[in-house]
């Protein structure tokens, strides 16, 4: 790897790159489309289909992730019986282990074995004079994604063309540069926290000539508090470095691309499908706990004795 992949900054020379994959994932056999709290009339009117042909629920609400652990953990509070308990758990194992899969997957962001950066610990020095993450650490953080992301296909996904995938990052032949970099700050970060990065292309390379760019969603995820703290739009422009010119995507680049996007709406279909047959089940562990017509709380031995 040579020099110029230093830190990003928002002007059209750009600097270097990367992209990941990662293998197919089962899909759910079924997706119900009642959701009391958090669906809208007619869901079913919402469905869309993938270029795959795969169905595709509507994007899950925003605050999903701790909206369902309180809602499981008022379910316990009120009382339920073994098997109850047995399938709240389940839930709850299920977004203390696969959160990050289910909350960048709902985008189309491919985790595993194509990510960018995973668990990557905040440093005390990140921080500035505010008390937060310096709002430049987030661009080094997309690049430093981004790299990997590149660098992968390189190493697992196309070896073949392990060279040419490693050439683009040199600033010689056929190259990548950055266009323009926009990042939207959703909270701010603080020591100590743990974070992860991934991208997705935004749009299918396809095309005859192939483009001569490409769009890149970034997505920073803190640990610490499981919810999106950052997210960039990358415009990635291919360039002659010979001619100075801009130039069409190599073909074994706009291969890996179409397969690229085409697991990234699979992941999708995925990701969305389990969390909406999350949010059915903790809406039965409510109808058959609180929320059931003949419910009465407990209000423990003391009050039935004034009674």
């Amino acid at each position: 790897m040579k020099a110029p992949l230093r830190a990003i900054t928002t002007t059209t020379t750009g600097r270097l790159l990367s992209l990941a994959t990662r293998p197919p994932l089962p899909l759910s056999p079924s997706l119900s489309l009642t959701h009391r709290l958090y669906s809208t009339s007619n869901l079913s009117q919402q469905i869309i289909k993938s270029s795959s042909q795969e169905v595709l629920a509507p994007s899950p609400p925003p605050r999903w992730l701790s909206d369902l652990r309180s809602r499981v953990g008022k379910c316990i509070i009120f009382g339920c019986s073994p098997e109850q308990t047995s399938r709240a758990a389940g839930v709850l194992s299920t977004l203390a282990t696969e959160w990050r899969q289910l909350l960048a997957g709902s985008e189309g962001f491919l985790t595993g074995g194509r990510r960018g950066l995973d668990s990557q610990r905040v440093a005390w020095g990140e921080m500035d004079s505010f008390g937060h993450v310096n709002n430049v650490t987030y661009y080094r953080y997309a690049e430093s994604a981004r790299v990997n992301w590149i660098t992968n296909f390189a190493v697992h996904v196309d070896p073949a063309n392990g060279k040419e995938w490693a050439d683009l990052m040199a600033p010689r032949g056929t190259g990548l540069i950055m266009r323009s970099l926009k990042c939207d700050f959703k909270f701010p970060m603080v020591y100590p926290d743990k974070i992860s990065v991934y991208h997705k292309l935004r749009v299918k390379p396809g095309g005859d000539p192939a483009p001569s760019n490409f769009m890149l969603d970034c997505m920073v995820l803190s640990h610490q508090h499981r919810r999106v703290a950052a997210k960039l739009e990358e415009d990635i422009v291919v360039y002659d470095y010979e001619t100075a010119k801009k130039t069409s995507m190599p073909r074994f680049m706009q291969d890996m691309f179409l397969q690229t996007h085409e697991l990234q709406e699979r992941e999708m279909v995925r990701a969305r499908t389990k969390i909406w047959d999350l949010l059915n089940e903790v809406e039965a562990l409510e109808k058959e706990t609180w929320d059931r017509e003949d419910a009465k709380e407990d209000f423990g031995s003391s009050s039935a004795k004034k009674q």
